[in-house]
């Protein structure tokens, strides 16, 4: 099957590939047909097997010096330059974006209601920061409006009602990123509920956020895209 690395670790000797059918597929250095640089964007064959890639070798590598009427017919049918490395799956043309700032914007939008999946930890902590500076700001726009009313001194109720509304409209999201994020690790959602055992649960759900994704699909999807 040709694929595309997709992250490959020279230390641990391990890595990603997308393959053409639009799977992801792990493997190790022993799977290596030869020794090859294998970045991010290598083009290769390999031969699947229940989620692993065997045989893997790069495309450039063993066609290095095609003949010359294989690559004219191979250019004319796809219309590209000859050679040119190409990208399959759902990472083909617009792959999901993973900046920490995206992470939040679809938490606030197409995942606010999202219990299913599967989170990563720069998804967990993006949309932390995020939600940390709109607080932020929301605080500072009430204290403000307090300031200007007189009430600083007194009970800051603007500041108050704005942040009351910002946490109730942000909850869900919130909630069910937790889930996702405990899903990542191979853990059941239920577990987010000890967050409301007094005094450890904050810090046991802190312990969640920081286990690093499994590296493999699990029950609750695939591994997140950027792992």
């Amino acid at each position: 099957m040709r694929g595309e690395v997709l992250h490959y670790d020279e230390d641990q000797g391990f890595g990603f590939i997308t393959g053409a059918d639009g799977n992801r597929y792990t493997f190790a250095r022993e799977d290596l047909r030869q020794e090859a640089s294998m970045v991010r964007g290598t083009a290769v064959e390999f031969q699947s097997a229940g989620g692993r890639a065997r045989v893997v070798f790069s495309v450039r590598a063993e066609t290095a010096n095609p003949p010359a009427d294989a690559v004219t017919a191979a250019s004319s049918q796809a219309g590209k330059a000859p050679w040119a490395p190409q990208r399959f799956g759902r990472f083909a043309e617009n792959g999901p974006a993973t900046s920490l700032w995206s992470y939040f914007w679809r938490g606030m939008t197409e995942n606010y209601f999202n219990f299913a999946g599967r989170a990563r930890r720069k998804e967990y902590w993006g949309y932390l920061l995020f939600w940390t500076i709109a607080l932020i700001v929301v605080v500072g726009i009430g204290l403000l409006i307090d300031d200007s009313m007189g009430n600083i001194d007194e009970l800051p109720a603007v500041t108050i009602g704005l942040c009351g509304v910002f946490v109730l409209a942000t909850i869900l999201p919130w909630i069910g990123l937790n889930v996702r994020r405990l899903h990542d690790i191979g853990l059941t959602g239920w577990l987010f509920l000890v967050v409301f055992i007094p005094t450890i649960g904050g810090l046991i759900v802190l312990v969640f956020a920081l286990v690093p994704s499994q590296a493999r699909e699990n029950q609750w999807g695939s591994v997140p895209a950027g792992i």
